[in-house]
């Protein structure tokens, strides 16, 4: 009985090995981009600012700060994402663009058109047989219960059509979140101080994002999502 039973436990500890593995290297990549997308950026801004820089130095150089993590993610993938491509766009044409007009806030709005495209996009995938929160969550949902667990998963978009209007309405959720980030920085970049804005863009960002995390497990564990 117990020779019998040694393969099935290998196999069960490798798998939980692997999904271990899966779940480190997703927190690692979540740690890199948190680091170059929120902490460096910041921290040059006020940092430049306090040896003395101008507004425009200071602010550009948080998105140079974000360029080599655009690359390695070009170089890791070895193809050119369209969010990749987009960003490294946003940082090259917002910077030309504030040379010309001698303004950081032309600075400071080039995140929204970041934000504002992914908020159009996310909704135009409502449209399409999967929507973002389908593909979203495959990295997750593989890190959790493996390659048979997501087949079985997503099976269920095709029985289900609740699961469908829960993963649809989650999305236009994400949507119109993205959005209202875009707007509000916006009015922002041309309401406050431009040295109160790298800190109170972040503020916001961060507390849409905390109340759309918020919502978005308490939504999938009432309605049987969550794994």
């Amino acid at each position: 009985m117990a020779t019998q039973q040694a393969p099935q436990t290998d196999t069960d500890g490798a798998a939980a090995a692997s999904a271990r593995r899966r779940t480190t290297a997703l927190r690692r990549r979540l740690a890199a981009q948190l680091l170059f997308e929120l902490v460096l950026p910041l921290g040059s801004y006020y940092g430049l600012r306090a040896v003395g820089a101008g507004q425009w130095l200071s602010m550009a150089a948080g998105g140079l700060l974000s360029l080599p993590w655009i690359v390695y993610g070009i170089v890791r993938q070895r193809r050119v994402e369209a969010v990749a491509a987009f960003s490294l766009s946003l940082v090259v044409v917002g910077a030309l663009l504030s040379l010309v007009t001698g303004s950081p806030r032309v600075l400071m709005i080039r995140d929204s058109w970041l934000t504002a495209a992914m908020g159009l996009w996310i909704l135009g995938t409502l449209l399409t047989r999967r929507p973002f929160i389908m593909t979203a969550s495959r990295g997750i949902v593989i890190a959790k219960v493996g390659e048979a667990g997501l087949v079985e998963w997503e099976a269920r978009w095709d029985a289900e059509p609740m699961f469908r209007h829960h993963l649809r309405l989650v999305s236009a959720v994400w949507g119109a979140v993205f959005l209202l980030d875009a707007v509000l920085r916006v009015v922002l970049a041309y309401t406050i101080p431009v040295d109160a804005f790298a800190l109170t863009s972040t503020v916001l960002w961060l507390a849409l994002l905390g109340g759309l995390l918020v919502f978005h497990n308490w939504y999938i564990t009432r309605h049987g999502l969550k794994l």
